[in-house]
């Protein structure tokens, strides 16, 4: 059985937001089921929503390997580079290491197939280093072990508390509200049992390790040939597959109105110290709703609190199992006579879509958390913002990342380094094939944030 090398007490309080010396070595493999990744329009891309990361290099004593199944645009690099005190410097403290192999997925398969790979990984390792994966399966175990590194992640031994009915165990733990439901269903008899035994006239059923809500079904009442997929052209013989093969859970569907849908980032050290880095608001789509496409920070006042007081509970209960790295929490919230519940939906154990968004803020402002107001301070302001992983337009498609950034500079929806404010871009290696980008769009208040984005989204994709 392969096992995660530990850390060293010297960075029992690592951060990768925050290193302060030592090589990150960051495998962005999107080590997910294969058959939900391909409805993602450049799913391979994805691999480039860590890239921020080489905004850490601002610290001197910092290396940051970088692994890719195709080679990253030059101009993207240079484009985080701007970001940076000097970056001619830097670069010499960055190792790209493509594997040339595009539509291989994921990466870490392809890495451990090519000795070649390996054995530059290896020799561009020099010192204390750690393996950043997007995601943590047992690939990515076989890789750190392979080089002797540890994983900043939490082990695979550890993965059921990040599926859906894993989820629904943590939150117990916790004391931690959640709809009412059943969890750990294997077969449709299962199903169809706990649909019958819980109330309303909707019913949800969510694979255990889906991800952006692609694995949800809503059911109405008394009628499986009605159900609505999450997922294009699932049908309940797809699904049904799965189930067997992944396990679910049935759960209650709240109807509440208004009803919302924030999220909370939490980070475990290898040393064990937990703590609630951000909340946000989560922007969704798809047929059902329930598609991540974006997000806004911080959650709203009116129930950030609440959340970020179940989120903490959860991150204590996750690090007495030994869990480590960053992770992410998604909830419902409502209004009651008492105020604002919080109810957990799922918890996903692994690097998610608010966490790009989170770390492009944190570095190019240099500000920090405040866990009391739940803000991001810097120099006595308050930054907010509100980022997408879907601007997508035709008019995009055939164009450069290089030419999309000069556009948007000459637009003046850029960055400016001396207010803090402005877009920070990323996925732009989607942009060419796909004609798609993310950007986040950083201000001083929430009204901002939100006239950037769309001032942005009005310029480039009309």
């Amino acid at each position: 059985m392969i096992t995660n090398i530990p850390f060293g007490e010297k960075y029992a309080g690592l951060s990768i937001f925050a290193p302060t010396e030592g090589t990150l070595v960051v495998v962005p493999s999107l080590s997910l089921p294969q058959d939900e990744l391909r409805r993602i329009t450049g799913a391979r891309c994805y691999e480039e929503r860590l890239l921020f990361l080489l905004l850490t290099l601002r610290e001197p004593g910092v290396n940051v390997i970088y692994l890719s199944s195709a080679p990253i645009d030059p101009a993207i690099i240079d484009y985080y580079f701007r970001f940076l005190p000097d970056p001619e410097e830097a670069a010499k403290r960055l190792t790209l290491i493509s594997l040339d192999t595009p539509d291989a997925q994921p990466l870490t398969r392809t890495l451990l197939s090519r000795p070649d790979a390996l054995e530059r990984l290896r020799a561009a390792i020099d010192g204390d280093a750690w393996v950043v994966p997007f995601v943590l399966s047992e690939l990515e175990e076989e890789l750190a072990s392979l080089l002797s590194v540890p994983l900043y992640g939490p082990a695979t031994s550890l993965a059921y508390y990040g599926s859906k009915s894993g989820s629904r165990e943590i939150g117990a733990e916790a004391g931690v509200p959640m709809p009412r439901g059943f969890r750990d269903l294997y077969t449709l008899a299962d199903i169809e049992d706990a649909l019958e035994s819980l109330p309303g006239d909707r019913l949800i059923v969510k694979l255990n390790d889906a991800y952006s809500g692609l694995g949800n079904a809503i059911v109405p009442r008394g009628d499986l040939r009605a159900t609505s997929f999450a997922a294009a052209g699932e049908t309940w013989t797809t699904f049904a597959e799965k189930v067997r093969e992944r396990g679910a859970v049935v759960e209650e569907f709240i109807e509440h109105e208004p009803l919302y849908c924030p999220s909370a980032l939490a980070s475990i050290s290898p040393g064990g110290a937990y703590e609630v880095v951000a909340t946000h608001d989560q922007v969704l789509g798809g047929p059902n709703n329930h598609v991540y496409q974006g997000c806004t920070f911080p959650a709203a006042s009116e129930y950030r609190d609440e959340v970020g007081d179940s989120a903490g509970r959860i991150a204590a209960a996750l690090a007495a199992k030994g869990v480590i790295g960053l992770f992410g929490m998604d909830f419902f919230t409502m209004k009651t006579d008492a105020g604002y519940a919080a109810l957990l939906c799922e918890i996903n154990l692994r690097i998610g879509g608010t966490t790009h968004p989170y770390g492009a803020a944190l570095l190019t402002t240099g500000a920090t958390y405040d866990p009391a107001t739940g803000l991001l301070m810097a120099d006595g302001r308050a930054k907010y913002y509100t980022a997408t992983d879907n601007c997508s337009a035709d008019c995009l498609r055939g164009r450069t990342p290089e030419q999309v950034l000069r556009r948007a500079d000459r637009l003046g929806l850029g960055f400016d380094h001396d207010r803090r404010t402005g877009n920070v871009f990323h996925l732009l290696g989607a942009i060419p094939e796909h004609g798609k980008l993310g950007f986040t769009s950083i201000a001083d208040s929430r009204e901002e944030a939100d006239e950037l984005h769309r001032e942005t989204r009005r310029a480039l994709c009309g």
